[in-house]
């Protein structure tokens, strides 16, 4: 094994993921500089989902190597990468999952929580990141009481109050409206910047890879050099027209 770049936090090379024996990443490497915002860019199905599982120590990859801050993750056991995700990433998945007896600032506070930090320190982080998130007068109320846009941003307070040193983000802004999308990316991206924070960002959408520093593409589980991400109007255009079929 060759150590990547020490200015990589990320470093993954040669990745090969099948699934059902069908190709989902096929030879993918990549960089990620240490604060750097990277936007994954394709069509659904083109791998950037299995790719960030990889990045992220979810998934091992059938060949290949992946590298955070200059130590192997794909040689690590079960519970070392479990210890690392669970201190030193964050993750937010395009739909939310929160626990349902908690409300919403439980829910935001618990990684926190769990880490040992202190319930009124965890309870400080989390309302300030709901704040931020324009949700500040939800954090009493339970899950099952919020709005889907609502469950979103508190997933997304979820993680970054954790101050993760890679936040993982799969389609975050999904289940949101294009003007509370554009809010709560906005909101991430430039919390990010301040914090220091990398993140890789999965989106086939051209609006939303436009916030990062640096884009990928995928297509077919392949890095391409070059691939035109539709904007999320004409998406959502398409969307509309299709449920009202």
């Amino acid at each position: 094994m060759v150590a990547p770049p020490d200015n990589d936090v990320l470093w993954a090379r040669a990745l090969h993921v099948k699934h059902n024996g069908s190709p989902a990443l096929s030879g993918v490497s990549l960089g990620i500089r240490d604060g750097e915002i990277l936007a994954v860019g394709g069509p659904r199905g083109s791998g950037k989902t299995t790719l960030l599982r990889c990045l992220s120590g979810q998934l091992l990859p059938q060949q290949g190597e992946v590298w955070f801050n200059s130590t192997p993750v794909h040689t690590m056991d079960p519970v070392t990468r479990e210890r690392l995700r669970r201190d030193r990433f964050g993750w937010i998945d395009p739909t939310p999952v929160l626990v349902p007896e908690l409300n919403a600032w439980e829910n935001a506070a618990l990684p926190l929580m769990l880490r040992g930090c202190g319930r009124r320190a965890a309870k400080t982080a989390a309302l300030e990141w709901l704040e931020r998130l324009d949700i500040r007068d939800c954090a009493r109320k339970r899950p099952h009481a919020l709005l889907q846009t609502e469950r979103q941003r508190v997933a997304i307070a979820r993680a970054l109050a954790l101050s993760p040193k890679v936040l993982f983000a799969d389609e975050p802004s999904a289940p949101l409206h294009r003007a509370d999308g554009a809010h709560v990316l906005r909101t991430l991206t430039s919390a990010a910047r301040s914090h220091g924070i990398t993140v890789v960002l999965a989106t086939h959408y051209a609006d939303t890879a436009a916030l990062a520093d640096r884009t990928i593409s995928l297509l077919d589980g392949r890095r391409v050099n070059t691939l035109h991400l539709p904007p999320v109007v004409e998406a959502e255009g398409r969307a509309a027209c299709s449920l009202s079929v």
